[in-house]
């Protein structure tokens, strides 16, 4: 995929996975035109943009909005190739609360995204999901599996415009805001204990390295209406624990509003059209705009067998307490030591 002279727009491109993204095309995709962090906390693009000076990076720009204002995305996505759609509401706990603020940014910034790519020149769209999206039992997990189906429903209703619609799924992003292991690594350093909210707790684990290469994969090779799920190994929560503070306390605290214990990715559901890509797993729409068997010729695909589950509590790759405190090392904290 040529990136080269292409305009590049990511919403929420402030947070973690943004700034990844953008350290990431700065580096492997020098020659693009431009790229445009659209998000709507100005101290965060302050911030940034020390990080990004005019003077060596003169492709980037700055774009204070919101997703919820599609005239002010209408107007960002004006000369825009590509869109990442990184911008959610995404505490689960939070948005237990704080339900129509979750229901506003979630779903009604997902379609404010769509409607304004199709009022604009836009090409490619990834829009970014989550393992709570796949059966939901939480209002952040319940708006991100809505956001899900209206970007690959985008699809169906595009006409002759050759726009392409693809989402990403994966679990916890290892060091991102507001994840466990930078707020166990504070707790243990603050307090010397860590709140354990269920000692059977596992979790899907990525590295940021490992989210954005995903979203380019995306970006590169979708056809249009792909939910890609990656391959990653789990951890167990008291895991975490002993790699971070094997001498704290660990009380058990309780599930929080809206926590499961296992996340799940792919549900038995989901697996009669759920194809394995070998890196990646892709649920393919049930009407796809394309033939499946150019598809599957294409990719190699290979369909997963009827009743498949993706589970993080029947993972068959674990991380252990040793490569965890290397993965710390290696993505969250250089300096991390027990």
């Amino acid at each position: 995929m040529i990136f080269e002279g292409k305009s590049i727009l990511i919403t929420g491109g402030t947070g973690s996975l943004g700034k990844a993204l953008t350290q990431h095309i700065f580096e492997k995709h020098s020659d693009v035109r431009r790229i445009i962090i659209f998000s709507r906390d100005e101290q965060k693009q302050f911030q940034m943009a020390q990080e990004y000076p005019q003077e060596k990076y003169p492709q980037i720009r700055f774009f204070i909005g919101d997703v919820r204002d599609k005239d002010r995305l209408i107007r960002a996505f004006k000369g825009v190739d590509y869109v990442i759609h990184a911008a959610a509401m995404k505490h689960v706990h939070l948005a237990e609360y704080n339900p129509e603020e979750c229901i506003k940014t979630n779903i009604g910034g997902a379609q404010n995204v769509v409607d304004a790519c199709f009022e604009t020149n836009v090409q490619r769209v990834v829009a970014l999901s989550t393992d709570k999206a796949c059966a939901p039992i939480n209002l952040y997990g319940a708006t991100k599996l809505t956001s899900d189906k209206l970007f690959i429903a985008a699809n169906n209703i595009k006409g002759h415009n050759p726009i392409k619609f693809s989402v990403v799924r994966y679990g916890n992003v290892m060091g991102s805001n507001g994840s466990v292991i930078p707020f166990f690594i504070k707790k243990r350093d603050l307090e010397g204990a860590l709140p354990i909210t269920d000692p059977e707790m596992t979790r899907f684990n990525i590295s940021l390295r490992g989210g954005v290469e995903m979203v380019m994969h995306a970006l590169e090779h979708a056809w249009g209406g792909e939910l890609f799920v990656p391959k990653i190994p789990s951890y167990r929560i008291m895991d975490v624990a002993e790699a971070i503070g094997p001498d704290c306390e660990k009380p058990i605290v309780g599930i929080r509003p809206g926590e499961k214990v296992h996340e799940e990715m792919i549900t038995p559901s989901d697996s009669f059209y759920t194809y394995d890509l070998g890196k990646y797993y892709a649920i393919l729409p049930s009407t796809p705009s394309w033939p499946m068997d150019d598809f599957i010729e294409s990719f190699n695909a290979k369909k997963v067998p009827k009743g498949f589950s993706y589970n993080s509590g029947n993972n068959e790759v674990w991380e252990s307490v040793e490569t965890l405190r290397e993965l710390i090392k290696n993505h969250v904290d250089p300096t991390f030591s027990v």
